[in-house]
């Protein structure tokens, strides 16, 4: 009973957003009826939190790959990049005189800034 609590309980989503104190409220529950040693008790939150924290980073990686597969299929630029090219796009102006750089408007396009 305890193994197969164990397993579903580190495979489900809960260990995800597991909290240490929930962690140690359900093991103590199970410490009081006799189904876990307050010596594994201890263990087991730890096991439970790292389990959690390893499932969180592997969310996290598979979301960072998605994403930028995502970003070379569609073609979107990050901030970083957008900033970047912003500074290129500022530079140039000023070297060309432009004190009147163009920007977007939503529903008209491109426009000369007033």
């Amino acid at each position: 009973m305890l193994e197969t609590l164990r397993k579903t309980f580190l495979v489900g989503l809960g260990a995800l957003t597991l909290t240490k104190e929930k962690a140690e409220q359900l093991v103590d529950e199970l410490a009081k009826k006799g189904e876990v040693s307050k010596e594994d008790a201890g263990k087991m939150v730890d096991e439970f939190l790292e389990k959690g924290r390893e499932q969180r980073e592997a969310i996290a990686d598979a979301a960072h790959v998605e994403f930028t597969r995502f970003r070379g299929e569609f073609g979107v630029v990050t901030r970083k990049e957008y900033e970047a090219l912003a500074a290129r796009i500022a530079a140039i102006e000023e070297i060309l005189g432009i004190d009147q750089p163009l920007v977007v408007e939503e529903d008209r396009g491109l426009t000369k800034s007033s």
